[in-house]
Parts: C-alpha cells; structure tokens; sequence
C-alpha cells in the first residue's frame, strides 16, 4: 500500500493505534478495509497522520451535549443586547395582552434560557410566565413542575415564592405547574425559542395580585 492511497484511507475515517503502527479496520467511501502491522517506511507517515486527525477524533464542541434540564454555561451572554444586567427591580406594565399573534406578551409562556439567582453565568432552559417589557427587555417570571406545596415554609424562609397555575402545553407531561412571583427575570425577546401558551386571564390576574404582594413585602 504507498503512502498516498493510506492518507486517502486516513481520511475517510480509519483510525491508526499510533502504539503499534497499526491501521484498524474501518470504512471509505463504504467499504470496509482492514490493513494489518504497517511497513517501517510508513511508520512516519503514521505518526503525521495521528497528529493531524487528532482533533477530529474530539466531540464538537469539546465534549458530549449536556443533558436536557442540566445547567448550561452562559455562552456569548445571555442576550444580544449584551450580558445578563441582573434581575428587574421595579415592577412593569402587567397588563394583560395574551393571545396567539405571534409576538411575545404578557400572560404567555414561553421557553428561554434562564440564568441561575445566585450565578447568572449559568442557568437552564425553562418555561416562563412574561408579565411585562423594561425597555429592549421582556420581564418574566420562572415556571417550575416541583410541588413547593410540601416545603412552602422552607421556600419562604429561602426567599422564594410561588403560586399554583395549574396546568398547560409548556409542560409535556401535563404536570401541574407553580410560578415563582417574587424574582423578576430580565429575557432578551430574540432569545425566546418557542412559545408554549396563553395562560387563561383569570389565572394571570391571580398572578399579578401575588406579584404586586411580594413586592410590597420587598
């Protein structure tokens, strides 16, 4: 075999093991070829060969996918408008404005990337409840499917608060779902990727009285 038609077969995806100048059966252009212990002559074109594929042998992106629902580093920030600014502390307009237009209003669920309270450099993706715009922001709350029900004191105590929605097409598995009203999180629009629902206005409403509450509370 001379060295050009090896490169060739190289690079259509058969691998060397460089520790005994071995060329490992493989597949080009769908064909299976196996080779067995190389000639010394081509032991230096198996070295160079090894070198230069090495980083095709790596995962895109430099390691596996993260697992749905596992934290995320923030890549880029969080917004094309610039990294995350940090959480709204003023209440917006809540009006209520829900329909199925197209465009991103308050009292739809949506899904973004959220960035975690205690380290915006990280977050996950999740549906959230928009309640209203800050400038060039969307201000949403984020949706859970834990029952905070069980450990509603503990939640307090952490300074966390949510209220019942029940349940909606954001959640695939139809799992109730509760909304957390005292953290108000600043989403760029261009980051939302799918809309998941018109929540009913009754239940917005709801929504906005405990909003209002917690924020009296501070």
């Amino acid at each position: 075999m001379d060295s050009g038609r090896a490169s060739d077969r190289w690079r259509a995806g058969i691998a060397i093991d460089p520790s005994h100048a071995i060329l490992v059966g493989g597949t080009a252009g769908g064909t299976t070829v196996t080779v067995s212990r190389m000639p010394r002559p081509l032991a230096a074109l198996r070295r160079r060969l090894t070198d230069l594929l090495r980083p095709a042998l790596r995962p895109r992106g430099g390691g596996l996918a993260p697992r749905p629902g596992a934290a995320t580093p923030r890549k880029g920030g969080t917004a094309a408008y610039g990294s995350y600014p940090g959480d709204a502390t003023t209440l917006p307009d809540m009006t209520y404005a829900g329909d199925d237009d197209g465009t991103v209003d308050p009292g739809e669920v949506v899904w973004t990337w959220v960035p975690y309270e205690e380290d915006h450099s990280q977050g996950k993706d999740r549906p959230v409840l928009v309640i209203g715009r800050e400038g060039p922001w969307l201000i949403a709350l984020q949706l859970t499917s834990q029952d905070h029900d069980r450990d509603a004191a503990q939640e307090r105590r952490a300074g966390r608060l949510w209220v019942d929605i029940g349940t909606g097409p954001w959640d695939g598995r139809g799992r109730p779902s509760e909304v957390r009203v005292n953290r108000l999180i600043r989403i760029d629009p261009r980051a939302v990727r799918r809309e998941g629902a018109v929540l009913p206005r009754p239940t917005y409403e709801a929504v906005v009285t405990a909003v209002r509450a917690a924020h009296r509370r501070g």
